[in-house]
């Protein structure tokens, strides 16, 4: 998971979270691709109340998010977003 938080000052505070998503071709196939984007997506719109406005968001999904179930899938984000987000505060 990579951060981008805004600069101090600068017009992007006022913007709301964003969050992307990057799912290689090391996952699987297409449909698994998707499958893991849409669990993703969902999970992260759960979090976007958390993070601070203007701060954009990259999520990597590893091969072993295919196999992960949902629950495990939050369990990384929630994980990675606690490591990143006080880096990205500092």
């Amino acid at each position: 998971m990579h951060l981008l938080a805004p600069e101090p000052g600068g017009t992007a505070l006022a913007a709301p979270p964003t969050v992307g998503f990057v799912v290689s071709r090391a996952v699987g196939n297409a449909v698994t691709r998707n499958v893991v984007k849409r669990r993703l997506r969902h999970l992260s719109r759960e979090r976007l109340a958390g993070l601070p406005e203007g701060i954009e968001t990259v999520v990597r999904a590893l091969p072993a998010s295919a196999t992960a179930s949902y629950a495990e899938l939050g369990a990384d984000l929630d994980r990675a977003l606690a490591r990143t987000l006080p880096r990205a505060a500092a």
